[in-house]
This record gives C-alpha cells, sequence and structure tokens, in this order.
C-alpha cells in the first residue's frame, strides 16, 4: 500500500514539472505583472541565502530553494541547494522535503562545472537546465535560466492551476519571475500550457 501511495503522489507531481517546463523556449512570451489567482500568496521574507521559490494554486505553501552554505558561509559543493517547504497554510512552518518529494518531484541535482558554477536541474524535469553562480556585480550567488532567449536571474516560479480535479489538473500556465540580465529591468515569461 506504501509502494502505491508513493506511485500516485510520484504521477501527481510528475505532471507539475511536465507542465512547468514544456516547450519554455516556443511558448514563453512576456506578459502582465497581474496575478488573477483568487489566493493572495506571500512572499517569503527574511532567508538569508535564498535563491528563488516556488508557489502554485491550490494553496499558498512554499518551496524555497536557499543556497547550501557550512558555519563559514563556504557553499558545500556536493550538495549547493537546499530545498524545504515554508507551509504558509500552516502557521509558515518549515518543514523538509520528503523522500518521495526530494527523489522524484521538487528536488534539485546539482553538477559543478567549474569557477564555482553549478548546473541544477529539478529531478522531476531535467531538460531545463538552471545555473548557480555567483554574480560579478553583487558577489552573491544567483540562479540564472534563459527562456526565450532572454538570460533571467530567477526569483520565483508559479505553476496557475484553474479548475480540473485533484488527478487531472487544468494547468493554465506557469510563471518565471526574476531580473533581466540584458537591462536589469523585472521580467516575467508566462509559458501557456
Amino acid at each position: 500500500m506504501k509502494s502505491l501511495k508513493s506511485i500516485a503522489h510520484l504521477l501527481i507531481l510528475s505532471w507539475f514539472f511536465i507542465a512547468l517546463f514544456a516547450n519554455v523556449s516556443a511558448y514563453a512570451q512576456a506578459v502582465e505583472t497581474g496575478n488573477p489567482s483568487p489566493l493572495k500568496f506571500p512572499t517569503p521574507q527574511g532567508i538569508a541565502n535564498q535563491l528563488f521559490y516556488l508557489q502554485r494554486d491550490p494553496n499558498t505553501n512554499t518551496i524555497i530553494c536557499e543556497l547550501n552554505v557550512d558555519k563559514n558561509g563556504e557553499v558545500i559543493e556536493k550538495d549547493p541547494i537546499k530545498v524545504y517547504w515554508l507551509r504558509y497554510g500552516e502557521e509558515g512552518e518549515k518543514e523538509d522535503l520528503s523522500y518521495i518529494q526530494r527523489k522524484f518531484a521538487y528536488g534539485i541535482q546539482a553538477k559543478a562545472i567549474g569557477d564555482d558554477q553549478y548546473e541544477l536541474r529539478f529531478v522531476s524535469h531535467k531538460n531545463l537546465p538552471m545555473y548557480l553562480m555567483k554574480s560579478a556585480e553583487d558577489k552573491k550567488y544567483h540562479v540564472y535560466v534563459t527562456v526565450n532567449k532572454k538570460k533571467i536571474q530567477l526569483e520565483r516560479i508559479f505553476l496557475r492551476i484553474q479548475g480540473g480535479s485533484f488527478w487531472l489538473p487544468n494547468v493554465k500556465y506557469v510563471e518565471l519571475k526574476g531580473i533581466n540580465t540584458a537591462n536589469k529591468t523585472p521580467i516575467i515569461e508566462r509559458i501557456k500550457v
């Protein structure tokens, strides 16, 4: 029974990442900044090493992707990203990802590519590389992704679900929000699903 639950959970989470990154460059487009979701999503605050966060309907619980550093502030090379929940629906409690979530859905694989740079990929979808590297300007680590030929310093990923069922949600679009590195302006790229 536990194995069946694990498989069901994996299937539910797989649709998320398939929808999130399907044909990113073909369908990405700049859009208005309005958010038609009926939920008011909190913005995570006070997380010193936060790189970006991930939110989706139908609740406000948020995945935090944080730079993983040792007690001296140095990046832990074998595991540079720490991923966990902020359960806003449960008074903002911090919670580690479950084994299934970490291994099959929200976990991030990192590969060192030299000069304090890492290639990052979600375990559930490996087709869209993200890159963890230090900015030449502020000397801090950020995650960068290229969408529609635009390099974005990633701040937020949002998945919009409108209706459907628990097993087959109606995914309308995915938004990647951040800073366009070419001109240092805010950018939102929407991927229609």
